[in-house]
């Protein structure tokens, strides 16, 4: 009663006052590093089963109703709309993992989980946490260091790309367009190739577009050296295939000016009506006038068209293409070379864009069209058309291909490789565990159980294929140490080979050193926490 005060409002009703402090949850010390690990845990339990080849999908069903199946960790952590403040560390994880290789995003989160299990062992057994994170820090050392000294250099010129297409296929073996993947794979290569500049080792994203469409089959997805957007020709007469393309690119719309002020115009006779109108045609004459002097044979335009500037368009035989969005328009202005004219008054042949063909394609026996822009002048873009059974296949297709991408850009930027199949980890672990051996003190233990959660990694894989996952993961790592060989894995495919090189399974440099960085990184961070002050829980 002390804690609180009874007041009385101007009706004689009660209310209590409740001091500020008191609408505060505390955790502290042991109790708090727990809750944290716990909730961590339970994030990468999720995404555990997701990781590998036969790695399992997840449906997400959002409050619209909107159904999502991914295996994409950095997707299915993203949907998932989590709560807790350390969970949404390993969500934040995941996405820059995501943003800066692409690639790797369950696995970085189940390494994280497997190295904040390590961590409470130790805790339970007295370690100090700050004692924990700088033994993992030096143990990553030791790991990244190992990691460059088992790369591979994968070499690959102008003609000969296999070594790219073999690790996007790595990258979508786990997917679920596997099936596909060899085409997929050869996609993923040929487009970021087509916009890639090999001497300068730069990649230009912007450059590559997807679309997708529903309907049809995953194998009928292609790549189109143009751009496809997913609009028609605004008048279903209009000619369906124009060659030797000038384009005008508009931002302003083919309609009359509208008053910008509120004033109404009011019409009394017939004769007041027929002036409007005949000022209204001499608008569109005028437009149409200023668009065919400048020698375009096709518009397309950011907004609408009336009816009647349609019909004059169609008489005119000019073909147009209306509701473009912004960011597409600015994709072709890029590859056509064309100048975004906002007034009519502006146009000129030299802001036209040029392209070899401009065709409006259809799609099965439905009334879906898309516009192709073939053979641009000025640039190399590229749009891949996914085709898919459902809407849901289509966007997992899209996720996939660009994860295949962004590995092909950064072995394009940095060609060194490890081998996949929990291999790399697994040779790591052997390193740190003998690092271990050579360290006094407290820390040791720490690097040791390092070297323990660098295992969970092959253990997951092995227990998603559904092998025996201890039985083999001691069976690799002895054929390790004996062999010396740091390319062997867990043969999830069952090929009878635990060689991964000859499997042909392998992953960038960049992108393993970068799981183990970032995993860690944010393992610390967790670790020094002990006390968890949040507002507004009333205890």
């Amino acid at each position: 009663v002390a804690a609180m005060s009874m007041v009385f409002d101007e009706y004689g009703r009660p209310f209590i006052i409740l001091k500020e402090q008191q609408a505060k949850a505390r955790v502290k010390g042991l109790e708090a590093q727990k809750s944290n690990i716990l909730a961590a845990k339970a994030i990468s339990n999720v995404l555990r089963t997701s990781l590998g080849p036969k790695g399992m999908d997840k449906m997400l069903v959002d409050a619209d109703g909107d159904v999502a199946i991914t295996n994409d960790g950095a997707t299915i952590l993203e949907r998932m709309e989590v709560e807790h403040q350390v969970a949404k560390l390993l969500v934040e994880l995941s996405q820059s993992q995501d943003n800066e290789i692409g690639d790797g995003t369950t696995g970085v989160v189940v390494l994280a989980g497997a190295l904040l299990s390590q961590a409470e062992k130790l805790l339970d057994r007295g370690i100090h946490p700050v004692r924990i994170a700088e033994g993992y820090e030096s143990a990553c050392e030791v790991a990244v260091k190992t990691l460059g000294e088992i790369g591979d250099v994968v070499e690959f010129s102008k003609d000969n790309f296999e070594p790219l297409v073999t690790t996007a296929e790595t990258t979508l073996n786990s997917k679920i367009i596997n099936v596909n993947r060899r085409k997929m794979a050869e996609i993923a290569v040929n487009a970021v190739v087509s916009v890639a500049d090999l001497e300068r080792k730069d990649v230009n994203f912007d450059m590559i577009k997807m679309e997708g469409k529903p309907g049809g089959r995953l194998e009928d997805t292609e790549l189109v050296s143009g751009i496809v957007l997913d609009k028609d020709l605004s008048h279903s007469q209009m000619t369906k295939e124009i060659t030797d393309v000038k384009c005008c690119l508009l931002t302003c719309p083919f309609e009359p000016p509208k008053p910008k002020t509120k004033h109404k115009l009011d019409i009394t006779s017939k004769e007041d009506y027929e002036k409007l109108y005949k000022h209204e045609q001499e608008y569109f004459r005028k437009m149409i006038e200023q668009v065919k002097d400048s020698g375009a044979n096709l518009v397309i335009c950011q907004w609408g068209f009336d009816d009647e500037a349609n019909h004059l368009l169609l008489q005119n035989n000019l073909p147009a293409i209306r509701w473009v969005n912004g960011v597409e328009l600015e994709l072709i202005a890029i590859a056509t070379g064309a100048r975004i004219i906002p007034r009519f008054s502006e146009l000129s042949p030299e802001k036209l864009g040029k392209a070899g063909k401009v065709t409006e394609i259809t799609f099965g026996t439905t009334n879906e069209k898309m516009i192709k822009i073939e053979d641009c002048a000025n640039s190399s873009a590229v749009t891949c058309v996914v085709r898919g059974g459902n809407k849901m296949i289509v966007e997992e297709a899209k996720r996939s291909l660009h994860d295949a991408m962004c590995v092909v850009r950064n072995l394009i930027k940095d060609n060194r490789v490890v081998y996949g199949g929990g291999s790399a980890e697994i040779a790591c672990s052997l390193a740190v565990s003998a690092h271990a051996d050579t360290v006094m003190g407290t820390d040791q233990y720490a690097i040791r159980a390092f070297s323990d959660a660098l295992d969970d990694i092959p253990l997951a894989l092995a227990e998603n294929c559904g092998l025996s996952p201890i039985e083999e993961l001691a069976n690799v790592k002895s054929k390790q140490l004996e062999s010396k060989n740091p390319f062997l894995g867990v043969d999830c495919n069952q090929t009878g080979t635990n060689d991964m090189k000859t499997q042909g399974v392998f992953e960038t440099l960049i992108g393993k050193q970068q799981q183990l960085l970032l995993a860690t990184q944010v393992v610390k961070m967790v670790l020094k926490i002990d006390d968890v002050i949040s507002m507004g829980n009333y205890q």
